[in-house]
């Protein structure tokens, strides 16, 4: 557990990191990504070269006997949710940390996106059960606020329900939202929830894994242990077969959740706990432009 003067470290840390992407890598690529509802008339004003003739106001125009164009400003008031999984899983990492760690940086980046676009942003923790509910909001000490629950928040349970945290957002958010799962999907059974929220919101799951969650170290005999079901089992990782096994069931794990986002018209990406997530959402939202 961090320590108060850790955790205000930290958030300054991730502060200065979190601005420095969302200012120069990620400010036009969120904003083109992610539009608003729709345009509003602003003004007129004179015409000038460039401008597309199909804005011409042409009362205005006849009126003063020089061309006017229409200006239009972009209705943006967007509401971003971050749903956060802060199961025991989360807490496994061998490289460069845990997956935890991984989600809070990317947490704290998509909400200084957010704020840095005027748009609103909130979080709900889940485990098996809704952890903690954060409502959005616009603001800088909004993001902070989130940023120091995303270090310090401990989950009160050790499972997983992503079909819970997806009911709780079907049934508790009205307005359509951008809707950022960061999770390791280690699940089963959510398939119809993440439908019914990908018809309502714009939804974007994030999948954390770990270098060990798809490859086994050939350490021979040893005993692992389920963090959140706490069941053991022992396994001879020197075993090509059994590796080969392993592997293959992330793979299929993997297959699974990607058939299960796309019948669902939601994105998945795809992190490892040593990759660079900043090219892995540049590329993201560049696509989606």
């Amino acid at each position: 557990m961090l320590t108060t003067a850790e955790i205000l470290k930290k958030v300054k840390e991730l502060e200065i990191k979190s601005k420095k992407l969302t200012q120069h890598i990620f400010t036009g690529e969120y904003h083109s990504a992610f539009k608003g509802r729709g345009m509003s008339f602003r003004e007129v004003r004179e015409y000038a070269a460039g401008d597309d003739i199909r804005f011409i106001d042409w009362n205005v125009s006849a009126r003063f006997n020089h061309p006017f164009s229409k200006l239009f400003e972009e209705e943006r008031e967007l509401s971003v949710l971050l749903l956060v999984d802060d199961s025991a899983s989360s807490a496994f990492g061998t490289v460069h940390g845990r997956k935890k760690d991984m989600v809070t940086e990317i947490g704290a980046v998509l909400a200084f996106s957010a704020i840095n676009n005027n748009d609103k942003v909130g979080v709900v923790f889940f485990s098996d059960i809704i952890e903690k509910y954060i409502p959005p909001k616009k603001g800088k000490q909004h993001a902070l606020y989130i940023v120091r629950h995303l270090l310090s928040f401990a989950a009160k349970r050790k499972g997983t329900s992503l079909t819970t945290a997806l009911r709780y957002l079907n049934n508790s958010t009205r307005q359509r939202s951008i809707v950022f799962i960061l999770s390791d999907f280690i699940d089963t059974g959510f398939e119809d929830a993440l439908k019914v929220a990908g018809k309502k919101h714009d939804v974007v799951g994030i999948k954390i894994y770990d270098k060990m969650d798809m490859q086994l170290p050939p350490i021979g005999l040893m005993q692992v242990q389920d963090s959140e079901t706490g069941a053991t089992k022992w396994i001879d990782s020197s075993d090509f077969l059994t590796r080969q096994q392993y592997e293959q069931a992330f793979f299929e794990h993997t297959e699974i959740c990607k058939n299960i986002f796309t019948k669902a018209g939601s994105d998945l990406l795809h992190i490892r706990t040593d990759e660079d997530y900043v090219k892995v959402l540049q590329k993201f939202f560049i696509g989606r432009s």
